[in-house]
């Protein structure tokens, strides 16, 4: 058994790193190592003030290497992969030098606009890099820095959601059809082709989660145009599983993931996807999910129209074969192995 410190700007929130980094975690104890976590804020075993992106104050290099002292790994989640806190970042290099560590790269900076000139990752020491994507990945190698690719895992048998309860909730007639967009709102998710998509449909739009990045006033003026039904956010005591069963089609319009969520939890959830087809959309199709363009209106109207059908039960076992949680474990223990953690 090993003892493992997580490290990243933030932990144990709701944003997609610290989602998939409990993933990683639970696996890590499933191979029967020990879990410690530091970041600069979240529900963690050490907070390193100065690690998280709008820090005030410099990483304090000495207690980081204390903390990393007393551990056999280090797994850095995505610090310094999208480099938002440069003296973090540093801090991190400097302190792991000499020391066995995993990074895992969910974002990298030239993959976003306005971090393009911001340096990508380094190899500075025993290390091993793992991207969610194969596009990053060749990104790396292209760049010099070897990479292996795990994408990202799921429950493919989540909890039944309350389908009838969660339209109720928020004010949906029986035979009206949901279009959910389960993303935050900011430019790259691309919320207006969902907005269009529902108006062409006669659907009520709804979007899931908040603006952020400075894109509150654009979304108010984008939604107060809609010339369709809005809906947003989750009812109080309402789970995300409960709002998949409450939708007819998942919208996924985003122009740039590094993975996309949602759209392996539409398929967990047995629910039609309509998808701008953004780079990585091409690695998950690749293994024969059946997803609709936007533009297919025919198609994803009788895709609403029919929650049982065969394409879902076919996508449900693609994800089952590629996705499950399950595998995740048996995927990381040869990462693990290549710094010699066994």
């Amino acid at each position: 058994m090993a003892k493992i410190a997580v490290v990243s700007f933030r932990l144990g929130m709701n944003d997609g790193v610290s989602i998939e980094a409990d993933k990683w975690m639970s696996a890590l104890r499933t191979l029967g190592h020990e879990i410690i976590t530091v970041a600069g804020e979240g529900p963690v075993d050490f907070t390193v003030p100065g690690l998280a992106i709008a820090a005030e104050v410099d990483p304090d290099v000495a207690e980081l290497t204390r903390i990393f002292d007393d551990v056999d790994l280090v797994l850095v989640e995505n610090l310094t992969s999208l480099p938002l806190n440069l003296d973090a970042r540093d801090a991190i290099y400097e302190v792991l030098a000499n020391r066995a560590a995993l990074f895992r790269h969910h974002d990298l900076p030239w993959q976003r606009a306005h971090l393009a000139h911001l340096e990508g990752p380094k190899n500075l020491g025993p290390w091993a890099h793992v991207t969610i994507n194969d596009r990053s990945r060749i990104e790396l190698r292209q760049r010099g820095l070897t990479a292996v690719t795990i994408p990202n895992h799921f429950e493919i048998d989540p909890p039944l959601g309350r389908r009838d309860l969660m339209r109720q909730s928020i004010q949906v007639r029986t035979n009206s059809h949901v279009i959910l967009q389960p993303t935050r709102a900011i430019p790259r998710k691309n919320v207006t082709a969902g907005i269009r998509l529902a108006e062409r449909l006669g659907a009520i739009y709804w979007l899931l989660g908040a603006a952020e990045d400075g894109f509150g006033n654009d979304l108010e003026r984008i939604l107060r145009s809609s010339m369709t039904g809005v809906r947003r956010g989750l009812s109080q005591g309402a789970s995300i599983h409960d709002a998949y069963a409450g939708c007819d089609l998942v919208v996924m319009p985003s122009t740039w993931e590094g993975f996309g969520n949602p759209v392996i939890e539409a398929v967990a959830h047995h629910k039609p996807l309509a998808r701008y087809p953004y780079p990585v959309m091409a690695e998950i199709e690749s293994h024969g999910f059946h997803f609709y363009d936007l533009n297919d209106l025919d198609g994803i109207r009788e895709a609403m129209s029919d929650p049982f059908a065969e394409s879902l039960d076919k996508n449900h076992a693609i994800a089952r074969a590629n996705y499950d949680l399950a595998l995740l474990p048996g995927r990381i223990a040869p990462v693990l192995a290549s710094v010699g953690i066994l």
